[in-house]
């Protein structure tokens, strides 16, 4: 099968999304490749949202435009909703936030990389962002992150944002799996964990093929002002990374069977060096090998460990 005849899903999570929509939708029917699926999942919105994607439908000229409702449980619980949902078939599937601009070659650069690759082996492509502020207007670049995509860095890093990432049919298949069994704090962070935790291979590309709207709010890891670095470090010390590391490993537990044995080993050393007196900590965690994309970002691990932060 040629790349043009591929199909991707994108996967589109709404709520009260009306401001930038279109703009975004205009984007996606803007990409090189020919054939995508949209499937939009609204979590209950009241401005209008619906109605927006109601007009697309019938304008929509790469393949089908699907709008259901979200559980109104959150953002991570309405991708989630698509993640398992067995409706959704395709090659590739690719995740899509309500207010970004994307690239015309988004898509069609994950999908050439992966062209190279065995499509058994489960897959994840994605980039760093160009950043805009809340009305269109540049900002900056997300920062560069040169180390290797890894489950070892997977554990304490969501390494980009789910408006970046494509997967293809092998990893939904593991990640519909890991997440039937189990509610996540981020789809992004989860989806970068399991697909490392299977021995899958992921890529990160230094381009920005998305650009990506920054708004007050902030979740989990994705925003890169240097506000949001402020806020999460305030987080950090709160405690909140710590919940957020009980959940993933709690997930993780309940789906030791897709575990590699090399991602098996290191996370009962995380798991051990969380526990403990000061140097065993320490010790345990280096010798799990752990590390975050950058020299700052590792040397904050290792604080967060001596003070039970993480």
């Amino acid at each position: 099968m040629s790349r043009q005849d591929q199909r991707v899903a994108v996967l589109l999570g709404t709520k009260d999304g009306a401001a930038f929509l279109d703009e975004q939708l205009a984007s996606l029917l803007a990409q090189s490749h020919p054939l995508v699926d949209l499937w939009v999942s609204d979590d209950g919105s009241t401005d209008g949202t619906s109605a927006i994607i109601g007009a697309w439908q019938s304008r929509w000229p790469k393949g089908r435009l699907t709008l259901s409702n979200g559980p109104r449980q959150g953002f991570a619980a309405n991708f989630r909703s698509m993640i398992i949902d067995p409706r959704i078939d395709a090659d590739y599937y690719a995740f899509c936030d309500q207010d970004d601009i994307w690239e015309p070659d988004r898509l069609e650069s994950a999908i050439a990389w992966m062209q190279g690759h065995d499509a058994e082996t489960p897959l994840l492509f994605c980039s760093r962002t160009a950043t805009m502020s809340e009305t269109g207007a540049a900002q900056g670049y997300s920062p560069l992150f040169l180390k290797p995509p890894s489950f070892r860095n997977a554990l304490v890093q969501s390494i980009a944002g789910g408006n970046t990432m494509m997967i293809n049919r092998a990893a939904r298949k593991l990640l519909a799996t890991a997440s039937a069994r189990t509610e996540f704090v981020s789809h992004d962070w989860w989806t970068y964990l399991i697909v490392t935790a299977a021995g899958g291979i992921v890529r990160y590309d230094p381009r920005p093929l998305v650009r990506y709207r920054q708004h007050e709010a902030n979740l989990v890891g994705a925003n890169v002002s240097w506000k949001a670095r402020l806020s999460r470090l305030g987080r950090l010390f709160k405690g909140e990374f710590a919940v957020w590391t009980d959940h993933n490993l709690s997930g993780l537990a309940v789906n030791r069977d897709i575990l590699s044995r090399d991602a098996a080993a290191c996370l009962g050393l995380f798991i051990r060096a969380r526990k403990g007196g000061v140097l065993r900590r320490l010790r345990l965690l280096r010798k799990s090998g752990v590390y975050r994309q950058t020299l700052v970002g590792t040397l904050g691990l290792y604080l967060a460990f001596i003070w039970r932060r993480i």
